[in-house]
Parts: C-alpha cells; sequence; structure tokens
C-alpha cells in the first residue's frame, strides 16, 4: 500500500498508541478506497495525510484524548548498527528524552512537527493536509519547536 508507513507514523503519533493507529489508518484506506472518485489528482500522499489526519481526529472527539498511552521504543525505532554500548545507550537516553517531550506538546504541536520534520513535508504541503493557512502552519511549527526546546532544557523529573 502506498504510503503506509508516512499514513501509520502520522496516526501513531496523533492517537498515541500502536493499536490504535493501526485502526486508524485502515480506517483511512477504506475511506480513501470509498471516496477515490473524490481524488482530483495532485499529490496522493497530502490526500491520504489530510485523511488520515481527519480520521484520527475524528476518532480522538468520540473517544477522548489518550493522553496516557504508552509508546513502545523496541518497536517504533529503528536497529542501531553501531558497535559501542556506551554510545548506544546515551542515544537511548536521548531518543527517550525526545519522545517523553514530542508526548508532552499538545496534538496540533505534535501533528505539524512530525509532518515537517519526519515526514519532511514543506509548509504548503502541511497548510494542504491540516487545511490551516500557511501562516498558522508556519507560527505553529515555530510554537512547537519552541515548546520542544523548552521541554527539552528543563532537567528530567523537574517538568511544570
Amino acid at each position: 500500500m502506498p504510503h503506509f508507513d508516512a499514513a501509520y507514523n502520522l496516526a501513531r503519533w496523533l492517537t498515541r498508541s500502536a493499536e490504535d493507529a493501526d485502526d486508524m489508518v485502515q480506517e483511512s484506506y477504506l475511506r480513501a478506497f470509498t471516496f477515490f472518485d473524490g481524488f482530483r489528482g495532485g499529490d496522493a500522499r497530502w490526500w491520504l495525510f489530510s485523511i488520515v489526519r481527519n480520521t484520527c481526529y475524528t476518532w480522538l472527539r468520540k473517544n477522548g484524548a489518550q493522553e496516557l498511552m504508552e509508546f513502545d521504543e523496541a518497536q517504533h525505532s529503528p536497529a542501531s548498527n553501531a558497535l559501542n554500548p556506551e554510545d548506544l545507550q546515551l542515544r537511548r537516553a536521548d531518543r527517550e528524552t525526545l519522545r517523553e517531550a514530542l508526548e508532552k506538546l499538545p496534538a496540533e504541536f505534535r501533528e505539524v512537527l512530525v509532518l515537517r520534520e519526519i515526514e519532511d513535508l514543506a509548509y504548503k504541503e502541511i497548510a494542504e493536509v491540516t487545511g490551516l493557512p500557511l501562516g498558522t502552519v508556519m507560527s505553529r511549527l515555530s510554537r512547537a519547536r519552541r515548546r520542544l526546546q523548552e521541554l527539552l532544557a528543563v532537567p528530567a523529573g523537574q517538568e511544570s
């Protein structure tokens, strides 16, 4: 299935649950298939991201935000080629710190960060996917990055 990994990644970050992300991606592909006649050309990836996003937000509104879902680091992290155990442990600690900081961000901040920094979408593409004005995307990304930086600067256990 085209763009499956990227769709799953977005759903995973929005729902904060591997199982829920699986369900959201399945539902999104079903919706995409059902409404394929409505696709007017352009970038199918954006179109699919829009469907995944809308499916996730609809589900979140119906079920309430799942703020306490656990993220399985071992399942979602690529294997490292580094041979040094100390380096591996430091990378794990850094990934865990970043993951925890991302999890603390509101969904609208996580969403734009994932689409920009992980899925490498341009600002205009993010605006298309989210249905937000370009200026809103830019300001939301700026605020998300600043908040993420603040969260990463606070020593563990001292969050407010």
